[in-house]
């Protein structure tokens, strides 16, 4: 099984994220001058902050104690309080875990807080609050961030598709079979992060380190759920049965927003990277993509992620074009005939030789890797 996309992770060396770095900064290098605090406890760390130049230091979120918090004021240290009763923090360092955004699921799904930050969310873009947007901005921020470190040294794999393929389907076993091969093949699967051909693919990343039969269960299972429509709370205990019963699965990555609220994310990718700003979130999963997209049969989010995708490697902002792959001749070229407009785009271009429409999902993989180079 490859390594987590953590192992990778090289912060910034003046960051502290966690009580551990905290202490081990302390000890090693007796100031905190300058440094990054974010999202770290410290309201047992008394002791240190009284003692410890911090001067130029940035506390983001940080508890601590009032003692403390005026000390480090007057040594010219920056301190962004915590927020209280908000269902979501900020200044987090970390990307969220399913466990996290889902737990009191047992109380039904509007219980959890990716259900209550949802709701925070519309309330406050009612009333145009600003503070309310600082906030979202802040903690969207930090989720790049955190992405980034993770992402670092990683070859990632963007696979898109619609919320709308159910559960039990051939296209739904097919879009995981796809997640699986890249997950062995050793790229990092993200995804768009919710429900669907999103799913899919993430389901099939964790089912990568087992034997190829535990897939094809695991998709009997899902398919008594087949929607999270009616019920959230139905869809995502069945993906939660599937982790109980096989729990050691590969990571991959969701990216998904709170700006669509029918959307909820779904719990197979190890790391979410849930936004409030669509247009961030979208931006971020196709820049994060370096080693290519995969675009599955989708609607008018689907097509907007192409041409999103397009217009980086049409230009060359980005550098070299990636490769993307298109997934299903009769949808792209008469449904939404889409191709036909990307190879236009694309001719004499140096994108020409990086893009490709396939039949079948099958044919993806090899796809990617003939447009890789």
């Amino acid at each position: 099984m490859q390594t987590s996309p953590a192992h990778a992770a090289h912060h910034d060396e003046r960051e502290i994220e966690t009580l551990e770095d905290f202490d081990a900064t302390v000890s090693a290098r007796g100031t905190l001058a300058g440094y990054r605090v974010q999202a770290v406890d410290l309201t047992d760390r008394t002791r240190e902050l009284l003692t410890t130049d911090t001067a130029e230091a940035v506390f983001l979120g940080c508890p601590m104690r009032q003692d403390a918090a005026a000390k480090v004021r007057a040594d010219g240290a920056l301190v962004f309080p915590p927020v209280p009763h908000l269902p979501f923090d900020p200044y987090r360092g970390h990307l969220y875990k399913p466990d996290e955004l889902f737990a009191s699921l047992e109380k039904g799904y509007e219980q959890t807080p990716d259900a209550l930050a949802h709701a925070w969310f519309q309330r406050t873009k009612a009333d145009g609050d600003i503070f309310a947007s600082m906030l979202r901005a802040v903690h969207d921020d930090s989720i790049s961030d955190a992405l980034d470190e993770l992402l670092r040294g990683a070859r990632v794999v963007g696979v898109m598709g619609g919320h709308a393929m159910a559960r039990g389907t051939e296209a739904y076993a097919g879009a995981a079979r796809l997640g699986r091969e890249l997950s062995r093949a050793g790229f990092v699967v993200a995804t768009g992060g919710g429900p669907g051909a999103m799913e899919a693919a993430n389901l099939g990343a964790y089912a990568a380190p087992y034997e190829d039969d535990m897939l094809e269960e695991a998709c009997q299972l899902l398919a008594k759920s087949p929607s999270f429509v009616p019920s959230i709370t139905e869809w995502a205990r069945a993906a939660f049965e599937v982790r109980t019963r096989w729990p050691r699965g590969n990571h991959s990555i969701g990216i998904p927003t709170w700006f669509y609220g029918h959307e909820p994310p779904n719990p197979f990718a190890s790391h979410i990277a849930k936004y409030f700003a669509n247009a961030t979130r979208e931006d971020g999963l196709l820049a994060r993509s370096n080693a290519g997209v995969v675009f599955l049969p989708g609607a008018a989010g689907t097509v907007q992620e192409i041409f999103d995708n397009a217009t980086p490697n049409y230009y060359e902002s980005r550098g070299e074009p990636t490769p993307m792959v298109l997934v299903d001749r009769t949808h792209w070229t008469e449904h939404l005939p889409t191709w036909p407009l990307l190879q236009s785009l694309a001719r004499e271009r140096s994108m020409e030789s990086r893009i490709a429409l396939v039949d079948r999902i099958e044919e993806a993989p090899a796809a990617l890797k003939r447009l890789g180079g």
